[in-house]
């Protein structure tokens, strides 16, 4: 039993001494590679192209844009780094370069033009492009045969994010003239205030307020609310972004 003993704190005093001198060896080892002129890489992705030159320049690194490899990406805006290589807490010698894969932002997609076709031909063709059907109303018309799109919203031409919805109007025989709100919330204000005025629709009040984390020009409110039946003698009011007040 004491032999046993002796033999498990022989092993253990063993395994406790190469611990000891890789850790110390791996510390020294370190310790010499950076005194000698190596870094650690730094995190660069994220950043605008203009932020990466201070970034690489306190590590004593250099950067590239590597041309050619730029990806479409749903979460890193246009312009900024989505990738590095080498990756972040490598560690380099000073002086070496960093290879920046920069990203294109959200891959934007041009709305089709749907009007004058039926409700599911214009499903199949907006599912072909990569943007769903939002909401459907009927509008009163004589000029479209009923059950066709008479109009959609945003309009055909307009670039618009990967799913984005398209909401269309259909022809009816009906002679209410009403269709339901569209959904305004973070679109374009110039684009709906020409696609409502050139339908004889009136917008109403229309306050501006900053908000830093958006573009000037981009609807936060709007009454009345999405779904909401409207009629074209009803008037339409917006809260819009405006640029930041500046000091």
């Amino acid at each position: 039993m004491s032999g046993r003993l002796l033999r498990f704190a022989g092993w253990t005093a063993y395994a406790a001494g190469l611990l000891f001198v890789f850790g110390t060896g791996g510390y020294f080892a370190f310790s010499i590679f950076v005194r000698s002129g190596g870094t650690e890489v730094p995190d660069l992705v994220g950043l605008r192209f203009e932020q990466v030159a201070d970034a690489a320049a306190e590590h004593g690194l250099g950067f590239r844009r590597r041309e050619g490899s730029e990806r479409y990406d749903d979460l890193v805006p246009a312009g900024h780094v989505l990738r590095q290589v080498p990756p972040a807490g490598t560690l380099a010698k000073r002086g070496a370069t960093i290879d920046l894969i920069m990203s294109l932002g959200p891959q934007l997609i041009t709305v089709p033009d749907v009007r004058g076709k039926a409700l599911q031909a214009a499903q199949v063709t907006l599912a072909a492009a990569g943007l769903a059907v939002g909401r459907t109303a009927g509008v009163h018309t004589v000029q479209d045969p009923q059950g066709t799109v008479h109009e959609q919203f945003p309009p055909p031409g307009e670039r618009v994010g990967r799913a984005s919805a398209v909401d269309l109007y259909l022809a009816t025989s009906s002679r209410a003239g009403t269709f339901l709100m569209p959904d305004l919330v973070y679109r374009d204000y110039e684009a709906i205030r020409r696609y409502f005025e050139a339908r004889d629709i009136r917008l109403g009040s229309v306050k501006f307020e900053p908000y830093d984390s958006l573009a000037p020009g981009i609807v936060l409110r709007q009454f009345p609310l999405p779904g909401h039946p409207l009629r074209r003698q009803d008037v339409i009011s917006l809260v819009v972004t405006s640029p930041a007040a500046t000091t």
